[in-house]
């Protein structure tokens, strides 16, 4: 049961880096600044993504074998930090924030 869960574990984090590169990408349309570095060939270590939010407001994405993480920050200090299952919340609530603003632009265009 334990390999298994390892194994399950393992493909989240390679769900969750290919979701992060591709929400980079997406902020970066937008004009946002954000980056995502993976490790591993496949993503299969882990990644991180950080995007500036502007006004000095930053958020942190880290996922791992080790456990996953979401930071926000104003000015260097950290104001909210979400490990687990809150953490890929704010990650899906970010990501839809993103799709909005997608639909938004298209309906002025």
């Amino acid at each position: 049961m334990f390999l298994r869960l390892a194994a399950q574990y393992q493909d989240l984090v390679k769900d969750l880096v290919l979701t992060l590169e591709a929400l980079a990408e997406g902020l970066k349309d937008q004009g946002v600044a954000a980056s995502c570095y993976s490790c591993g060939a496949d993503g299969s270590h882990g990644a991180s993504f950080v995007a500036d939010m502007n006004d000095g407001h930053a958020v942190r994405f880290l996922v791992t074998g080790l456990g996953i993480t979401w930071v926000e920050m104003r000015n260097g200090v950290e104001l909210v930090k979400l490990e687990g299952a809150e953490a890929i919340q704010e990650l899906d609530r970010l990501s839809c924030h993103l799709r909005t603003l997608q639909s938004s632009e298209a309906v002025e265009a």
